[in-house]
């Protein structure tokens, strides 16, 4: 009754369906918040928890360093505002939502309240009682106390009704009553003999002081009679109809909430379940470019605008692998195997050092070197191929795994190798999968034809005999994936080829062809290059920056 308003109830409906039923369960409720210039101000508390409580309880996670994006905290509450308590973010960027999602799941703002609803019933004996229940016998009781109240008054109005008629015969008949009551020795057996009146009406008219007597009118007596008359009439009808008696007593709780009643301080409303912040999600967004060596030593260096390349390695070790990510991403390494590993970005050393090595965290198979190395958003698409010719589209979130083992994502033929993973750009135009083998035959095909699988052995890209390939006499050497408004340049030792997509009708065909021979002097390809459009390199430098 102190404070204006309370917080929420955000019980879910099974909870309290649960309570209406057995009168056991438990009750949620959350500290209500507005947003104000950027910042949040609680504004109404559950109940028994102390503002200061919830002060401490975020200031110790600030020093612990579990809520970054939170700068500072007040505590405004006065006469006028009895809960006010700020909470400003470090930044207009910060999740307000989600923020206090953690901040509920990790204090006293949101806390549970064990409900056993004991009372003692109509039989006078206490027990545990659901909400239902409680109300039937609550309406049972209210039943029996309406009817009594009536009873009661209509016991009175027949009483009074009785009194009436013996004072209207003593009016009619004053002269008569004051000589027998001056006259008589026991006045009250000679009127009750006289007049034929009970003990009642004889006590009442004896009663009445002499000076009231001259004032016993008729019409004041009848007119009092027909409003009893009409009372009891109305008392009677009431008692004798249950539908008569349960409309008063709905119409009598319908004034009593008129007129005592307020709008619920407490509102139940529905609400999405709490949650705390993971470790992922305290991690910077920040760009970051991992770097894996030929000896498989791991390690992270910040920016995208680091040259790989360019670092120091150890004696005999040399760069094999990047990808460029952000900080709180996961970083999927593929191996000669076909299975993937994954680990966060923001656990591995500094690119200032030399690294750590990569089967200090995860146990790849004996002998399996790594092929491949991916970044990005899980939803993100990726082309994963052997260089068998088969091939298939996959998302980064399906080669994700939280076990050192990893988990098999693709199937190599016998004979076959794992090529580099290509992640696929995010465009709405059409892509084509390009794809040479070391005999120089070269196949265009539309990306859409390959199927999307969250592992296997995948879809024939280019015709190439199985035996030739576990002969290492025939295999793939080289794809990409491009748009028509791309350009691809193929390498062959010195010698490289631009060719645009008007130039690559000669080797367009259906999935799982030959394909054609390239020109003499460029079949021995070393790799194929996209050169991207000024918009598409637009929109993916836009993309990655996001």
């Amino acid at each position: 009754p102190d404070f204006p308003t309370y917080a929420e109830i955000i019980t879910p409906r099974k909870d309290i369906r649960q309570m209406y039923e057995t009168g056991r369960g438990s009750l949620r409720m959350r500290a209500r918040w507005i947003r104000e210039n950027g910042e949040i101000v609680i504004t109404d508390l559950p109940h028994q928890v102390s503002g200061a409580r919830v002060l401490e309880q975020i200031a110790q996670q600030m020093q612990a360093k579990k809520l970054p994006m939170v700068a500072d905290l007040r505590d405004e509450s006065d006469h006028e505002n009895p809960t006010r308590l700020v909470i400003v973010p470090r930044s207009n960027r910060v999740d307000l939502d989600g923020l206090m999602a953690h901040i509920f799941a990790s204090t006293d703002l949101e806390k549970t309240y064990r409900v056993n609803i004991n009372v003692i019933g109509n039989d006078g004996r206490p027990g545990v009682k659901g909400l239902h229940t409680i109300l039937t016998e609550w309406l049972a009781f209210r039943r029996t106390t309406v009817t009594r109240r009536l009873q009661h008054r209509l016991d009175k109005v027949l009483a009074r009704l009785h009194l009436l008629e013996g004072l209207l015969i003593a009016y009619l008949n004053i002269d008569e009553v004051i000589e027998i009551i001056r006259t008589e020795d026991k006045p009250k057996s000679v009127l009750m003999e006289r007049f034929g009146l009970s003990a009642d009406q004889a006590e009442a008219i004896l009663e009445l002081k002499l000076r009231h007597l001259a004032k016993l009118e008729e019409m004041k007596i009848r007119g009092e009679q027909d409003e009893l008359v009409a009372e009891r009439d109305e008392l009677q009808t009431i008692l004798g109809s249950e539908d008569r008696l349960r409309e008063l007593i709905k119409a009598e709780l319908q004034a009593d909430a008129e007129a005592y009643g307020d709008d619920r301080r407490s509102p139940i409303v529905e609400r999405e379940e709490a949650r705390a912040f993971s470790e992922i999600d305290l991690v910077s967004s920040d760009p970051v470019t991992v770097v894996l060596s030929e000896k498989g030593w791991v390690r992270a260096a910040k920016g995208h605008d680091i040259e790989p390349e360019g670092l120091s390695y150890k004696a005999g070790d040399s760069f094999a692998l990047a990808a460029r990510g952000r900080n709180n991403q996961q970083a999927i390494f593929l191996d000669s195997t076909g299975r993937a590993y994954s680990l966060m970005a923001h656990s591995f050393p500094s690119a200032r050092g030399q690294g750590e090595p990569l089967t200090g965290r995860i146990n790849p198979p004996s002998g399996a070197s790594f092929s491949g190395l991916l970044m990005g958003d899980p939803a993100r698409k990726a082309l994963l191929v052997t260089d068998g010719g088969y091939g298939f589209v996959t998302s980064l979130n399906d080669m994700i795994s939280k076990n050192r083992n990893g988990k098999a994502v693709v199937s190599v033929p016998k004979g076959a190798r794992i090529m580099p993973p290509i992640t696929i750009p995010a465009t709405e135009k059409t892509l084509y999968l390009g794809a040479v083998s070391n005999e120089g035959r070269m196949l265009v095909f539309p990306l859409s034809e390959l199927p999307e699988l969250a592992k296997g052995k995948g879809n024939k890209i280019i015709s190439i005999p199985s035996a030739r390939v576990q002969n290492r006499e025939e295999y793939v050497v080289a794809v990409a994936v491009f748009a028509e408004d791309d350009q691809l340049e193929v390498r062959a030792g010195k010698r490289k080829m631009g060719l645009h997509f008007s130039d690559l009708e000669h080797y367009l065909g259906e999935r799982g062809r030959r394909g054609h021979k390239l020109p003499r002097g460029l079949q021995r390809v070393d790799g194929i290059d996209v050169i991207p459009s000024a918009a598409r390199a637009q929109e993916e430098e836009s993309t990655e920056s996001e």
